[in-house]
């Protein structure tokens, strides 16, 4: 009976081991989710250290980004077909320093200073394991903290504007960014700025409007009750915008059709529930204009584009990521809590510093 026992252990082990990928044997402080459920089931823990395999790459994380669907898969009310096996750790957003490549990686060589866009063994930890081809360069003028807040939302709004509808953004073209001042709404105005485009985004906090106008747009308090009038008229001629990048269709989106020209288009980005209000489909017939939805990352070809334009505005200097509030590894809990609720304000990307400047672990 003990040898049956024991055989089980082993069995069960390897299972454990298998599940969680390559490891060295090495251990690291890292978040571990155990089970499905409210933000302190996330728990810093000793966990095993990732060991990259062929074409993959170990990333000494300096700082890693939050995103709300993070906080969905932690609950698990995600789609279920797409929740990660218990136990793990969560994130895909990230920035660090390479620490060794697989085999076949000729992209990124050790000590190189990299963002990531994606993740194999999750960002909320001392080290993670990427695949190559979600690991690109971050400028040096671009600190860790910063460089951890470019993968979902410059690629959420770089698809909303140039690729979900292929050329949508163009010089010269009026862009309203509804809810300009988090991760996505501040990178969806550096991009549009870049292509030529008017861009006029909203916020809803003194501080927040700040951040809008030091991005070069137009700023509106969407806090008023007359500010869809004030976007209005401060379009070309009055005439509307060509564009909205929507972050909260459920309250918005019927007020947002009279404000657009003919032709023009709604890019739901952000949706919590059934739409507060009726929307009026008249409106789209009286400009012939359309509404399209957009979730996650798109085709591989697709990707492939959004990622190449993203590098080359770092490169130039286009872009500039912003980091709103930073929260201790310890203190994931709260910051997936943050970033639904905002009770400290929508202003830039949420981050979890997790090492300092010199690299020390920040607990």
């Amino acid at each position: 009976q003990r040898e049956v026992d024991m055989t089980r252990v082993l069995v069960s082990l390897l299972l454990v081991v298998s599940a969680s990928g390559s490891t060295t044997g090495a251990m690291m402080k890292g978040i571990s989710v155990t089970e499905f459920g409210a933000p302190d089931v996330m728990k810093v823990a000793d966990i095993a250290k990732p060991e990259p395999k062929e074409g993959e790459v170990l990333i000494k994380v300096y700082a890693a980004g939050i995103n709300p669907v993070e906080t969905y898969k932690r609950a698990g009310t995600y789609a279920k077909h797409l929740l990660p096996a218990l136990p793990f750790t969560p994130g895909a957003d990230g920035a660090g320093i390479v620490e060794t490549i697989g085999a076949g990686v000729s992209t990124v060589s050790a000590g190189d200073r990299v963002w990531l866009s994606g993740s194999v063994s999750g960002t909320y930890a001392e080290y993670c394991v990427s695949k190559a081809s979600d690991v690109h360069p971050l400028p040096a003028a671009i600190d860790f903290s910063s460089g951890a807040g470019i993968g979902t939302a410059y690629r959420t709004a770089y698809r909303a504007l140039f690729t979900r509808v292929k050329g949508l953004a163009s010089s010269g073209k009026v862009v309203l960014v509804h809810g300009a001042s988090g991760g996505v709404g501040l990178a969806a105005i550096q991009l549009a700025k870049a292509a030529g485009c008017e861009v006029i985004g909203t916020a809803g906090t003194e501080e927040g409007l700040a951040l809008v106008k030091a991005q070069g747009a137009q700023a509106v308090s969407h806090a008023t009750a007359d500010y869809m009038a004030e976007i209005k008229s401060l379009s070309p001629k009055g005439e509307g915008v060509d564009i909205i990048l929507e972050m909260a269709a459920h309250v918005n989106l019927n007020a947002d059709l009279p404000l657009l020209r003919r032709g023009g288009t709604v890019v739901v980005i952000g949706n919590k529930g059934m739409t507060e209000t009726n929307v009026n489909a008249r409106a789209l017939m009286m400009t012939e204009s359309q509404i399209v939805g957009l979730l996650g990352v798109g085709s591989p070809e697709e990707g492939k584009e959004v990622l190449a334009g993203i590098n080359k505005g770092l490169a130039e200097g286009a872009l500039t990521p912003y980091k709103g509030i930073e929260f201790a590894l310890a203190d994931a809990p709260a910051s997936h809590l943050e970033v639904i609720q905002h009770s400290q304000g929508t202003k830039g990307k949420i981050i979890l510093k997790i090492r300092d400047g010199e690299g020390k672990m920040e607990l």
